[in-house]
């Protein structure tokens, strides 16, 4: 059963890796498509393997765009890890719209506060538009695509107990 959770988990970080590839027009180049395997991760497989695989995503996102915040995409990533647990949480609770709403208002407003301190007011309010985007794109691929194949991974689970 580990490598089966192994396997999906290495499936949905190589969906994030794609993902990360796939750019949202920002001031900074890490804004993309790399959280909604995440998300679809923490509603399927847990929200441990979401939060894991939202860190990676976003690292893998900065990696491709050179790392233009530096060091920075740590604290960001660990941001990212905690916003998908959470999501994660709420999804397995059955309040998937308060999840959605949550994820994109906190991954969109709350996560980039700690730029206002380390670089200025200025930046932050340039980001939060394209963060805004891409939360809601990544959140609806993820809600759309989550029923679709909760059975594909849950048969799949079954198959090889």
């Amino acid at each position: 059963m580990k490598s089966r959770m192994l396997i999906l988990l290495a499936l949905f970080s190589a969906l994030s890796a794609v993902g990360a590839a796939i750019k949202i027009p920002a001031i900074v180049g890490s804004v993309a498509l790399d959280v909604f395997p995440a998300l679809l991760a923490a509603a399927l497989l847990g929200s441990g393997a979401g939060a894991i695989v939202g860190a990676l995503g976003h690292l893998l996102s900065a990696l491709i765009a050179g790392f233009p915040l530096g060091p920075m995409h740590v604290l960001i990533a660990i941001e990212m890890a905690l916003l998908v647990f959470i999501f994660g949480v709420l999804y397995k609770k059955n309040k998937k719209g308060t999840a959605s709403i949550l994820f994109i208002l906190m991954n969109a407003f709350a996560a980039p506060l700690p730029f206002i301190f380390i670089l200025n007011k200025a930046f932050y309010v340039a980001l939060v538009p394209s963060l805004l985007i891409g939360s809601i794109i990544n959140t609806v691929i993820a809600i759309v695509a989550i029923p679709r194949l909760k059975a594909l991974v849950k048969q799949d689970l079954i198959e090889k107990m």
